[in-house]
C-alpha cells in the first residue's frame, strides 16, 4: 500500500477533496517526469483547462497555509520515523545546505540504510553559511519532535561553532543528546594548563587516529570541555585524503564518532537525489513560498519512493528492476530511492505500452514462463507503487 493511502486520511484532513486530487497528481508528475518547474508541471498536469489556468492552479495550491511543514509533514515523518526505529533508540540526525544560483536550502534529516529522509528545513535569504540563530531554530523543532529517542546531530565545518555544540550539551540534560561536528584545522585547543595550539599542530600523518578527552576548544571562556576525535584516512586505491577530520563530540570513543560521522553521507546522497538525479530541484525558479512547497512534495515523493524501494526489495522484486549485485562492487549499486522510482516507472510504461508488449510477448512463446513471473513481480509492485 502506497504512502498516500496509508496517510489519506491525514492529508484529507488539511485539503479539500479537489485540492487532494490535485496533491496526487503533483506526486505522480513528480515521478514520472522528474522536474519540480511550474511551466513542466502545468504542461503535463492533465486538467482539460487552458495551459495558463493550468499554471495559476499550480501556482494557486502552492500558496496553500495547509501546506505549512509543521502541520503538515511532521505527523507523517514522525509516524514513519517511529516504524522505521523502535522507541527510545538512537536516531542520526543530519544538518547540511544545499545551494544553487540565489536558492540556499537548509536542512535536517534523518539517517535511514545509507540514506537521509528530510525532516526539516527552511529557506535561507542570503548566500553563504548559516548563522547561530538560524541552525538553533532548524533544530529546536526537531528535537521537540523526536523527544522520545536519543539523538546524534552531524555536521560538517559549517557547523564547527562551539557555541552550537554547547548550546546542545545544555539541551542535553534534559534529553539524550549527541554530536559530532568537523572543526576547521586552524582551531585552537587546549587541555588543562597546556597553552594552546590548533588542530593542524597535533602531527597528523595519513593512517594516524587521536581522541583527546576533556579538551577546551576555542579561546573563547565559558563552553566547558569537550571531546576531539581525529583520523587521517591512509591512501586507498591511489586516492589520499587532503586532510584529517577533527570532530568536536560529546561522544565517549572514536570508534563510535567515525561511525556515526560516516553516515552524514547519507545527506549528500539526498541532495543529489532531489537535484540531478532525482527531481531536478536546482530547474525550479519559483517564488520562496512556492519554493518551499516544491520542497514539501518531493520530500513526501522522495520518502515514499525509498520505502517502496525497501519494500520491492524485501518481497524479492528489485532484480526486475536492476541489477543489485555485483562481484567487483563492495555496496549496492542502486539505493532505495533508485529501486523505488524506476520500478514505479516501469509499471507506468507497462500501463502506456501494454498492447504493443502483448505482442511482443506473442510472439515469443517459449518465453512464456519468464513473462509470467514477469507479470505477477509487475503485479506485486503495482500494489505497492
Amino acid at each position: 500500500m502506497s504512502l498516500l493511502a496509508v496517510y489519506e486520511s491525514h492529508f484529507t484532513k488539511h485539503l479539500t477533496q479537489t485540492q487532494f486530487e490535485a496533491f496526487r497528481i503533483l506526486l505522480w508528475l513528480l515521478t514520472v517526469h522528474k522536474q519540480v518547474r511550474i511551466e513542466r508541471l502545468a504542461a503535463c498536469f492533465p486538467l482539460p483547462i487552458l495551459y495558463q489556468s493550468r499554471r495559476k492552479h499550480i501556482q494557486r495550491f502552492l500558496v496553500l497555509s495547509a501546506l505549512a511543514i509543521p502541520r503538515f509533514w511532521f505527523p507523517v515523518i514522525k509516524a514513519i520515523i517511529c516504524k522505521e526505529f523502535k522507541t527510545g533508540s538512537r536516531l542520526i540526525i543530519t544538518i547540511d545546505r544545499t545551494q544553487w544560483k540565489d536558492k540556499n536550502v537548509f536542512m535536517v534529516a534523518v539517517i535511514w540504510k545509507k540514506l537521509a529522509l528530510p525532516i526539516y528545513w527552511t529557506l535561507l535569504g542570503k548566500r553563504g553559511a548559516s548563522r547561530l540563530s538560524e541552525q538553533q531554530a532548524l533544530i529546536q523543532p526537531v528535537l521537540c519532535l523526536l523527544k522520545n529517542y536519543e539523538l546524534v546531530i552531524l555536521g560538517d565545518r559549517e557547523f564547527h561553532s562551539v557555541k552550537l555544540a554547547y548550546w546542545l550539551k545544555q539541551k542535553s540534560k534534559k534529553q539524550k543528546l549527541f554530536f559530532a561536528f568537523r572543526q576547521k584545522q586552524g582551531t585552537n585547543q587546549k587541555k588543562d594548563d597546556e597553552d594552546y595550539q590548533t588542530f593542524s599542530q597535533l602531527g597528523m600523518k595519513p593512517g594516524m587516529k587521536m581522541f583527546l578527552t576533556g579538551v577546551s576548544v576555542t579561546k573563547n571562556k565559558g563552553f566547558g570541555n569537550f571531546n576531539v576525535g581525529a583520523y587521517w584516512k591512509r591512501k586507498y586505491k591511489g586516492k589520499q585524503e587532503k586532510e584529517p577530520l577533527f570532530i568536536l563530540t560529546n561522544l565517549d570513543s572514536l570508534s563510535e564518532v567515525l561511525k556515526v560521522y560516516r553516515a552524514r553521507a547519507g545527506i549528500e546522497a539526498m541532495f543529489k537525489d532531489c537535484k540531478t538525479g532525482g527531481y531536478n530541484l536546482e530547474g525550479s525558479k519559483a517564488n520562496n513560498k512556492r519554493l518551499n512547497s516544491l520542497i514539501l512534495l518531493i520530500a513526501i515523493a522522495y520518502t515514499a519512493t525509498s520505502l517502496k524501494g525497501k519494500t520491492f526489495r524485501q518481497t524479492n522484486q528489485g532484480k526486475y528492476i536492476a541489477r543489485l549485485t555485483e562481484k567487483s562492487r563492495r555496496d549496492r549499486r542502486h539505493s532505495n530511492f533508485w529501486i523505488g522510482l524506476y520500478g514505479s516507472l516501469w509499471i507506468h510504461a507497462w500501463e502506456f505500452c501494454s498492447d504493443f508488449i502483448s505482442i511482443m510477448m506473442s510472439n515469443n512463446p517459449q518465453k512464456l514462463n519468464n513473462y509470467k513471473k514477469g507479470l505477477q513481480a509487475m503485479s506485486i509492485i503495482d500494489k505497492t507503487a
